[in-house]
């Protein structure tokens, strides 16, 4: 009797190695966290597109107040675009690496949101860096709001300004924000500047005042 033909030893690794499609990328969430800023563009950009490790494109213009009264907010501008990409790769993420995942309050407000959200008129231009896509606004739960601008402070490797903003550790740790600013790349060197907006003691106004701090 003739011997048995064998299978050949290698046939079941290119079984396994073949592809599946959970490795596959779909197409209305491509991963575009390290492209460039320059090749990106609004032209095509899916809203669920990765643009950064952890977050998503639509991530970067989603407004609650938008939402509640039917503003577009929209990017206007490539440029503000690439700049709100940046500021997620350089200040979001590092804070996401840190603590987990959040969601940002704000990062790009448009005209039309700034307009709504400050009350005024069609005629007023905000300068906002949020405007331009080169600011955001966080909060981690849990975290005192004041410890966060700090650790942003001596962690981010750059930043334009950073304010511990409305924080009153009478409220709770998560009273206020942290507005943190980025300059696009060709904007001119950033600032690092720390300011605080707290309650003035001896007004009891809103104010700017140097340093991070929990009073005025």
């Amino acid at each position: 009797m003739s011997p048995r033909p064998t299978q050949p030893r290698h046939s079941r690794a290119k079984t396994l190695a073949a592809p599946t499609t959970a490795t596959r990328v779909a197409p209305d969430a491509p991963d575009l966290s390290t492209t460039p800023l320059d090749q990106l563009t609004l032209a095509g950009l899916p809203s669920r597109a990765l643009i950064a490790p952890n977050f998503r494109a639509y991530e970067l213009t989603r407004s609650d107040l938008a939402s509640r009264r039917n503003i577009d907010n929209g990017f206007e501008h490539d440029a503000h675009l690439r700049a709100a990409v940046n500021l997620a790769r350089q200040v979001l993420q590092p804070v996401r690496d840190a603590f987990g995942s959040f969601t940002p309050n704000s990062v790009y407000r448009g005209q039309v949101l700034e307009r709504a959200l400050k009350n005024k008129p069609s005629t007023w231009i905000s300068t906002s860096q949020h405007a331009k896509g080169e600011a955001c606004d966080i909060e981690i739960v849990g975290m005192p709001t004041l410890e966060l601008a700090i650790w942003a402070r001596d962690h981010l490797a750059d930043f334009d300004q950073i304010i511990c903003e409305c924080y009153d550790p009478r409220k709770g740790p998560n009273s206020g924000w942290v507005h943190v600013s980025l300059k696009a790349p060709g904007n001119g060197p950033n600032r690092r500047q720390c300011l605080s907006y707290v309650v003035d003691k001896a007004s009891g106004k809103l104010v700017y005042v140097q340093g991070l701090r929990a009073d005025g």
